[in-house]
């Protein structure tokens, strides 16, 4: 062994201090790889849900890569208290050159820390709209919703967002507290259509379209909820009358999953679009323009006043 030390010193001049701490280094990443590896197997042999597998194998990358850094700097450091003094010396360089990457550190630690939002979430973060797909040490992940796509589906586009966002940009979670949406369909009919009878047929055509809750489904939502101070009357489809300047505005009021808007949407607007065309009493309203012409009793009055005039003259 010690022959093999001196051949390495005089081939490579490496000390044997040197050679030392690199033989330390590799056996102690080797045996936090191989400790990795058993436990990813033991997991994806136990845990079935993808997500909670994935959140596992975020989780212990981060733990070995953590106890990677302390190991390494514990061997060529000789010790912490070396480190920290050299920490302590380089402090002030490193804030300022690694500011942005710091703060996307300090990112990371408030998303696993107070989770304003986790993996599987849609959110909505500055200019951006999408479901986040990865949460890592300096940058976050969503698969981009909307833009020029409508009713927010999938663009295609994947976006990476420094986590240093999360302290300067408001965040908007879809899932939390509340794990469905309301959304609204608005139409109009005209003054003199039959409104009672439309909002019938668009509240029977909600019930066939909307999400609906059993009584253990809504008290479990209703427990969620209120742990956020979130407070629902009721999940029932409704309909609201509005006068507008060209007819009866009808707004169709309903829950539904967050992924099924615009499927919803669909469904809703081919039936209403099937019944009310099947209805003569029901028409749809549009921006119109209507001229009024003197009747012909008016037109006589006006020519008898016309010669009266000139018989003056």
């Amino acid at each position: 062994m010690r022959n093999i030390e001196y051949w390495i010193e005089e081939n490579f001049h490496l000390s044997a201090q040197i050679q030392e701490n690199v033989l330390k280094s590799v056996i102690a990443l080797l045996a936090l790889w191989i400790i990795s590896r058993v436990l990813l197997r033991l997991a994806s042999r136990q845990q079935t849900d993808t997500r909670k597998l994935y959140q596992w194998k975020k989780t212990t990358n981060y733990v070995v890569t953590g106890l990677g850094i302390i190991f390494l700097a514990n061997i060529w450091f000789e010790g912490f208290k070396s480190i920290t003094t050299f920490l302590g010396i380089f402090s002030v360089g490193l804030v300022v050159v690694l500011r942005d990457p710091i703060l996307n550190m300090m990112g990371w630690v408030f998303l696993i820390w107070k989770r304003p939002f986790k993996v599987g979430d849609r959110i909505k973060i500055g200019l951006y709209t999408g479901d986040v797909i990865d949460i890592g040490f300096f940058q976050f992940t969503i698969n981009e919703l909307g833009e020029w796509v409508d009713s927010e589906q999938a663009t295609g586009r994947v976006v990476h967002i420094p986590n240093s966002q999360v302290f300067t940009q408001g965040q908007v979670n879809y899932n939390y507290g509340f794990p469905f949406l309301w959304h609204e369909v608005q139409l109009r009919i005209t003054f003199e259509s039959n409104w009672q009878k439309a909002k019938g047929i668009l509240k029977e055509i909600a019930l066939r379209h909307s999400e609906r809750l059993n009584e253990e489904q809504e008290q479990r939502v209703r427990i969620e909820a209120q742990q956020h101070l979130i407070f629902y009357r009721s999940f029932d489809p409704k309909v609201f009358i509005k006068v507008r300047e060209n007819g009866i505005q009808l707004t169709l009021r309903y829950l539904i999953n967050l992924n099924g808007r615009r499927e919803s949407e669909n469904k809703i607007w081919e039936d209403t679009l099937t019944e009310f065309l099947a209805t003569s009493d029901i028409r749809f309203a549009y921006p119109t323009t209507r001229f009024y012409s003197a009747t012909e009793g008016q037109e006589s009055e006006m020519q008898h006043m016309e010669s009266g005039r000139r018989g003056m003259e």
